[in-house]
């Protein structure tokens, strides 16, 4: 009985509030969507940073003599290290594969390699490490490990490593810590203007019930049955925040998701939305509650102590 009493009286007083109550709905759904579009945002740039390590490696190519026995020794050695994370041995004959395979319809390239002659592809190891900042401590060893010759000779052709995409992986990585600060401190900014409206607009609804609180406090109510319809007021109004923010992103996503995929190197965000929706509610639709329920206690409890 008294829990009803709460959320009708808290209906009420929402519901009396009108514009501003209308009002602290929009500016906490503005807070919301910003802390939704920064889940998004930090989960794209994860996405790409995820991406850009998986293509980074250091590639070994073999002179055209050397014995598979022997590029499958040197193989052994360099998994042995511990940065090593995977080592993948491509044959010549699976390289000419796999060129003729991707330029199945260059015939113009094809005849090319005709004219060639024989199989001018090295046998290669690609060597991906665990971290992108153990590739040149995996490079220096593959360039000084004795290990790499045979019969006195070295049966390394070259050696390939990209250094600009560890300087991409430590500026993407910049950016997602510069993002993920950026995004606190406005998030931060947006949550107090909306715990200033919601309680301003609490504020009002007590005004408009003070004669009631009054009789209330005369007959011995507690503070928690005062305190009660005002934080339902608050929850109120985050859950009609949080479920806007919620119905947004559903369409927003829906709509963009096949669509910016592409754009986004990959990612789809609506099945990001889908996968992850049990968690992008609970920090939604808490965050909304969260701010409602704080601006009405300090209300409620600012009003009891006057």
């Amino acid at each position: 009985m008294v829990l009803k009493r709460m959320f009708v009286s808290g209906w009420k007083n929402f519901a009396r509030g009108g514009a501003v109550s209308a009002a602290t709905v929009v500016i906490m759904t503005v807070t919301l969507a910003i802390i939704g579009s920064l889940i998004f945002l930090s989960a794209l740039l994860s996405f790409t940073l995820t991406s850009i390590k998986e293509k980074v490696d250091v590639s070994v190519y073999f002179v055209t003599t050397a014995k598979e026995s022997d590029i499958l020794s040197v193989r052994s050695q360099i998994m042995k290290l511990p940065q090593v994370a995977e080592v993948t041995y491509t044959s010549a004959i699976d390289a000419l594969a796999a060129f003729r395979a991707r330029y199945a319809t260059d015939h113009l390239t094809l005849q090319a390699l005709e004219e060639v002659g024989g199989n001018p592809f090295n046998a290669s190891l690609s060597v991906r490490a665990k971290d992108p900042s153990e590739y040149e401590s995996i490079v220096n060893f593959l360039e000084a490990s004795p290990t790499l010759s045979s019969g006195g000779t070295s049966i390394v052709d070259r050696i390939n490593y990209d250094a600009n995409k560890k300087e991409t992986i430590d500026r993407l990585s910049l950016w997602i810590q510069a993002a993920d600060r950026i995004g606190l401190v406005v998030s931060i900014l947006f949550a107090l203007a909306s715990i200033l409206i919601a309680f301003a607009t609490v504020r009002l609804a007590i005004y408009t019930a003070k004669d009631e609180i009054a009789v209330m406090r005369l007959v011995g109510a507690s503070n928690a049955y005062i305190q009660g319809p005002f934080i339902v007021t608050g929850l109120i109004t985050g859950g009609f925040a949080a479920g806007l923010v919620l119905l947004l992103l559903w369409g927003g996503t829906s709509y963009a998701g096949e669509r910016m995929a592409v754009w986004l190197g990959g990612f789809n965000v609506a099945s990001y939305f889908s996968a992850h929706f049990t968690l992008i509610f609970l920090i939604l639709a808490g965050s909304g509650i969260l701010l409602g329920a704080l601006a009405s206690l300090l209300a409620i409890h600012k009003y009891l102590k006057a």
